[in-house]
């Protein structure tokens, strides 16, 4: 069976989007252990899940970037939660009928690991089905004040936290699994 491991970059007040976010972030330079954990992470991925705001965004980005990172998640093909999208580029397809469930069929599928990047009801979808195995949380050193919140709305959701991971930068990830 296929793990599922979301992947989210937050500020150290939990925020993950919104136009402090954005400002904080990059002031943030990666430096290589941010792309050597990256290619960890994607080292055994047979696929990405992404929502179609996520997935809107990376099209736009990634199919022009180059490097390893670049070229693993170019390579590989995109699975997309989306009730809206008619039509998809760069490796993807909508996901048919309910997201959810389908993310249950990957996942069935053979082995590797789904890659999920973005946050939003999707996630929340994901782990209040219990289909999330892995939550990796890359905190980066700033304050953003204002923006969403990572995973607002869930219902209380209890993780054991498996490692942290120094990158550098003052950025940590934190990586969870939810208890069982």
């Amino acid at each position: 069976m296929r793990k599922l491991i979301e992947y989210n970059h937050l500020s150290i007040d939990g925020i993950m989007s919104g136009d402090a976010w954005w400002a904080g972030q990059e002031k943030v330079v990666p430096n290589d252990a941010h792309f050597a954990y990256q290619l960890g992470l994607l080292s055994s991925a047979v696929g990405l899940v992404l929502g179609r705001v996520t997935y809107e965004g990376f099209a736009q980005t990634w199919p022009t970037s180059t490097g390893d990172v670049a070229d693993k998640i170019n390579s590989l093909p995109k699975y997309i939660a989306s009730t809206t999208l008619t039509e998809t580029t760069w490796n993807a397809k909508v996901l048919a009928g309910d997201a959810v469930e389908a993310v249950a069929q990957l996942k069935k599928a053979g082995d590797g690991t789904l890659v999920k990047y973005g946050n939003g009801p999707f996630s929340r979808a994901l782990v209040e089905a219990g289909l999330l195995d892995e939550l990796h949380l890359s905190i980066s050193p700033f304050v953003a004040g204002s923006g969403e919140s990572l995973l607002s709305g869930l219902s209380t959701t209890a993780m054991d936290l498996m490692k942290v991971t120094e990158l550098g930068n003052g950025t940590v990830v934190l990586t969870y699994r939810p208890s069982r």
